[in-house]
């Protein structure tokens, strides 16, 4: 889906260090910075971190990134429960 959205292979290969680079938007930071820590520790979502996030993104793009973080996170924790590998 990254590569069908215009991401290279150093950007998905080098996701975990998104924030360090410059060939990721604003707005692509802000969406993983709630990815990894609605995935990590959700708690630590903070004010500072929900106002960048609403500079880029309105309420129902929220609610839709949140979704499909929260879903996605399902799927892996059900998967590697279950010891499921994935498939083509």
């Amino acid at each position: 889906m990254a590569r069908r959205h215009g991401w290279t292979e150093d950007q998905i290969a080098n996701l975990a260090d998104f924030e360090k680079r410059d060939d990721f938007t604003a707005a692509e930071k802000a969406a993983l910075r709630l990815a990894e820590i609605m995935t990590l520790n959700p708690h630590d979502f903070d004010d500072a971190k929900w106002a960048e996030l609403r500079k880029h993104f309105d309420e129902g793009e929220i609610i839709e990134l949140s979704a499909a973080i929260g879903l996605f996170n399902y799927f892996n924790r059900f998967n590697d429960v279950l010891k499921m590998e994935p498939t083509k």
